[in-house]
């Protein structure tokens, strides 16, 4: 059999597979049964949620975005963004750990078209369901990644870096790493690549730890990061062009769909506490009931925030012009800062309903994991550096003239 044979057969099962399998709904549900069952240990623990990727890879939700004619399901935006919400319902490591691989593997699907390692990288993530990490974060830059430090040199065929990564989620776990780096020892701060390495392309070496108040199961901790790998692990795109049109988007829908998982399991909670007070007090409302109906409003605002940025990314993810409109940039951009805003204030409400019940870590009311976690969502990035550098565009951009516009 030839390779183009042993793809068509990997083509045709998988149809086949997608066709009679289990729904994507069906396989979340059951990779969420699994993280709601271990999420306390790993918070506890702080340790990577091992029980609920298994069952990911089980139902192999790790490809899911990959195109079908690569082994995949060719799931959508709003296929993965409904997953990192369910999973954020049941434990807000596994969902930011999914989130985050989902946008490393949405740069190689999308630019990575017509580049037989990319592609190979395609195959490996849906047939060995792969997990990708990202290394994004260097050295003191508190997070621009739109500057790096550490350069690609190039030698011939093969390419090496040295970062100073001072976090890599998940990074002694994964199968693989997409990192970003200058173009050249000679390149500008902002001149970048992205590269995309499987695990034998680097080795890692462990700086800092991961001690936190949440999150405490993405392992997200400090490592030195050394590459030497085929130069053919480069994206040939710039990475200015990547980060605008994928890395972004799918970032900030990915996270912020997590995040509202997080507030939806605390509204949950708070709601079982209203009814449950209400019954032991022959239909008495309780008195921070106000707070419950503050926390359902603010959960429907960040809903819809979120759907409407990513039906307008849908609409737009194959039209290159569009996704660099600014409006678009400035909208997307700004979604992080709303999206966890809101999430930290859903979950705030959430917990003062339950007063309490929903401070204490030993009952059945227990919030106290959950805003822990949520609180993360205006660190990660930090609000006030988006906020500060959105400045300019928003100034630039127009005001609605209608509802519609």
């Amino acid at each position: 059999m030839n390779v183009h044979e042993a793809v068509l057969t990997v083509d045709e099962t998988q149809t086949s597979f997608l066709e009679q399998g289990p729904s994507l709904i069906e396989r979340t549900a059951r990779t969420a049964t699994a993280a709601a069952a271990d999420a306390d240990g790993v918070d506890r623990d702080a340790r990577f949620p091992h029980r609920a990727f298994d069952v990911a890879r089980e139902q192999k939700l790790l490809g899911v975005m990959i195109p079908v004619e690569f082994g995949g399901f060719g799931a959508s935006i709003h296929d993965v963004t409904d997953i990192c919400y369910t999973l954020g319902r049941a434990c807000a490591s596994t969902a930011m750990i999914y989130a985050m691989h989902t946008t490393k593997v949405a740069c190689v699907i999308r630019h990575g078209h017509g580049i037989p390692w990319m592609e190979t990288m395609m195959r490996r993530v849906a047939r060995d369901q792969w997990l990708l990490a990202s290394s994004t974060t260097e050295g003191q830059n508190g997070g621009n990644i739109r500057a790096s430090a550490a350069a690609v040199d190039h030698a011939g065929d093969t390419v090496s870096l040295m970062r100073d990564a001072t976090v890599i989620s998940y990074g002694a776990e994964a199968d693989g790493l997409v990192t970003i780096a200058r173009r050249a020892t000679e390149a500008a701060a902002s001149d970048q690549v992205l590269l995309a390495l499987a695990k034998d392309d680097y080795s890692l070496k462990r700086t800092l730890g991961w001690e936190t108040l949440g999150m405490r199961g993405t392992c997200s901790t400090g490592f030195e990061l050394k590459v030497d790998c085929p130069a053919d692990r480069v994206f040939p795109e710039s990475y200015d062009k990547i980060h605008a049109q994928t890395m972004t988007p799918f970032a900030h829908l990915c996270w912020s769909s997590a995040w509202a998982g997080i507030a939806a399991a605390a509204v949950t909670r708070a709601q079982a506490f209203v009814r449950k007070a209400a019954r032991t007090s022959g239909g008495q409302m309780p008195p921070a009931a106000a707070h419950f109906t503050a926390a359902k409003m603010s959960l429907a605002k960040l809903r819809a925030l979120i759907s409407a940025n990513i039906d307008a990314f849908a609409g737009a993810e194959h039209d290159e012009r569009a996704l660099s409109a600014l409006d678009f940039q400035s909208s997307i951009t700004l979604l992080k800062v709303q999206a966890s805003e809101l999430a930290v204030e859903t979950v705030m409400h959430a917990m003062r309903t339950a007063g309490l019940s929903g401070y204490r870590n030993d009952g059945e009311f227990t919030m106290g994991r959950h805003l822990r976690d949520v609180l993360s969502s205006p660190i990660m990035i930090n609000n006030d550096r988006i906020l500060a550098n959105a400045a300019t565009s928003t100034l630039m951009s127009g005001v609605p003239a209608s509802l519609r516009d």
